[in-house]
């Protein structure tokens, strides 16, 4: 009788859930067939994206080619202004090369004056008669040719006045150089081996010469020295420095 009265003890276990049973071959084929779907949904993606900037790259450098081809402006409706663009580029390029020949002329023409003008001092000293016994140096230059210790000097001497009559006197060079630390002072001399540079004139007298120096000497003046004859004193004297 207490045993029909007696209630059953409580079941205290979790609740089960039945599943099938999967084996470890079965869920590895599972994972490589989701992988292989990811891998081709993401293949696919990727050449549909460049297939598209294929595209679009092939059309704009088809309207790059395009807009600057030859001959591409004059088939559009922007002929005109074409035209025009192209009449404005000969234009510029005529107008360049105008103001280069302007430019060479104006050099040209400041050359001539310049040579003109030396021309004019030539004649103003030519018939003026400042000097003594009315003759001047027009022209003294010293300069250093290409070869080494090789120099050439220029002179030329101008008489003046109304009628002037012939000029006898004798020229001497003095050169002014240094070598080792030291200055000296050396005349020139002529093809005769002399000092004196014999000269006759009327009315102008040009004199150019050459003469060389030891390699290891430096030249700092050349001075000129105008004696008449018969006498000793020197009535002109200048001095140049050499220009290269």
């Amino acid at each position: 009788m207490n045993k029909f009265f007696q209630r059953p003890p409580p079941i205290l276990s979790p609740r089960v859930i039945v599943r099938p049973y999967l084996s470890w071959q079965y869920r590895v084929v599972i994972i490589a067939i989701c992988c292989l779907l990811l891998f081709l949904l993401s293949w696919g993606m990727y050449e549909v994206g460049r297939q598209s900037g294929h595209v679009m790259v092939d059309i704009t450098q088809e309207k790059l080619e395009h807009l600057y081809a030859p001959g591409t402006c004059v088939q559009t409706k922007k002929q005109k202004l074409c035209t025009q663009i192209g009449d404005l580029v000969q234009q510029l390029q005529i107008s360049n090369t105008t103001n280069k020949d302007l430019a060479n002329q104006v050099k040209s023409l400041a050359n001539e004056n310049d040579h003109l003008k030396e021309k004019l001092v030539f004649f103003q000293q030519l018939m003026s008669g400042t000097t003594r016994n009315g003759v001047s140096i027009y022209q003294f230059s010293l300069k250093e040719t290409q070869i080494p210790g090789k120099y050439r000097y220029t002179l030329t001497l101008v008489q003046g006045g109304e009628r002037p009559s012939d000029f006898n006197g004798n020229l001497r060079f003095h050169v002014k150089l240094l070598q080792n630390n030291q200055s000296k002072t050396i005349p020139l001399i002529n093809k005769s081996s002399v000092q004196d540079f014999p000269i006759k004139f009327k009315f102008f007298h040009r004199l150019e010469e050459n003469f060389k120096l030891p390699p290891d000497t430096n030249i700092e003046s050349l001075q000129v020295q105008i004696y008449e004859n018969g006498d000793s004193k020197a009535i002109l004297t200048q001095t140049v420095q050499p220009t290269l």
